[in-house]
């Protein structure tokens, strides 16, 4: 049985394990692009000692499984995978992958940067990093929704 498209979980994710699931069996991918996200430990020029993500369930997945529909139908993609984690976690933790086949690289970077476009401004995730000043919720910043708009989607939260 293949992979979930779409996984939220608390637990770190291994690399090789969920490209591997991606193309199983899969004798037309020639190309494998992905896109891993970690914790940073600093952000808009403070320290960051850890960052909590929180989702509504249900209705983020969705969100993605829209988006990753949204991939498949502009571009000539196999398969797409989109792992995020929530909860707490710490500088160099890993936070998100994005994984995307097809025949060819072209397709494959075109696709994966549009999902991580669309992730960062329109899947429903609350963050929130941990300071010296203390605990401050986190938005999409006005360069992600530029990286939307090329794509020519307004971003919702804009």
């Amino acid at each position: 049985m293949a992979s979930p498209r779409v996984l939220i979980t608390t637990d770190d994710f291994n690399l090789a394990d969920e490209v591997a699931a991606l193309r199983a069996g899969d004798k037309r991918v020639g190309a494998v692009c992905t896109f891993t996200g970690t914790v940073r430990d600093r952000n808009d020029g403070l320290n960051v000692s850890s960052m909590e993500l929180e989702h509504y369930p249900g209705m983020t997945e969705k969100a993605i499984e829209a988006m990753i529909d949204e991939a498949m139908a502009r571009f000539d993609i196999f398969g797409a995978r989109v792992v995020h984690r929530v909860g707490l976690l710490q500088p160099l933790d890993q936070v998100v992958l994005v994984a995307v086949t097809s025949a060819h690289r072209g397709e494959s970077f075109k696709a994966c940067e549009f999902l991580m476009d669309y992730l960062k401004t329109q899947a429903p995730f609350w963050k929130k990093e941990q300071t010296p000043e203390g605990a401050r919720w986190v938005d999409a910043r006005v360069a992600d929704d530029a990286a939307l708009a090329k794509w020519g989607i307004t971003a919702s939260n804009a």
